[in-house]
């Protein structure tokens, strides 16, 4: 790991900040949990960023929220809609973006060892989507045992309501991440 984070690294950080903040006021309210662009960004997030600067951005949005700026979904802020039913998503957010982002790196130095293939952009994009996937089901697994416990539901009942509506879409998600991450990869380099 880096000793120090450099202006540029700050700067990535608080731009994938802001941008998680702007993503939660695209929001489509469906029931107990909105459809927004929040883990969109998430996935991007810990796809251009180091695990540690992925963790930070994402502490530093779910800061802004706890203290009242209306950055969660929907516009809404404070500890009651961090510690509610879908504030276990939110938390979620903190354990998966880093996650994401070493799955990414470890994914990238497998297949890179056992790859014989010339074409290291497509194992890219495969290890991209792999990571981000997997980080879907820890946002998954932890908002939904979260949100089981604080509405008293039945794992089904809870799985219906949060996770099986939302699976087509977040992995479209996963892709469109991908390619995003691959095109600011590229212009990043420059």
């Amino acid at each position: 790991m880096k000793k120090h984070l450099t202006v540029q690294n700050i700067t990535k950080m608080a731009l994938m900040a802001a941008l998680l903040c702007m993503a939660a006021y695209i929001s489509i309210p469906i029931g107990s949990v909105p459809i927004t662009l929040q883990t969109l960004i998430i996935n991007l997030t810990a796809l251009i960023l180091a695990p540690f600067e992925a963790f930070f951005a994402v502490l530093v949005y779910i800061l802004l929220g706890l203290v009242g700026l209306p950055v969660f979904a929907g516009g809404t802020a404070g500890p009651g809609k961090l510690f509610g039913p879908t504030g276990g998503y939110i938390l979620a957010f903190l354990i998966s973006a880093p996650i994401i982002s070493i799955l990414k790196e470890s994914l990238l130095k497998f297949f890179g060892k056992i790859s014989k293939s010339d074409n290291k952009k497509i194992m890219r994009i495969i290890c991209y989507i792999l990571a981000t996937v997997m980080g879907m089901i820890v946002m998954y697994a932890i908002g939904t045992v979260y949100m089981k416990y604080m509405l008293d539901q039945t794992l089904m009942e809870t799985l219906a309501v949060a996770v099986i509506p939302f699976i087509g879409l977040d992995l479209i998600k996963c892709i469109l991440a991908t390619i995003i991450a691959l095109i600011l990869e590229k212009a990043l380099k420059r």
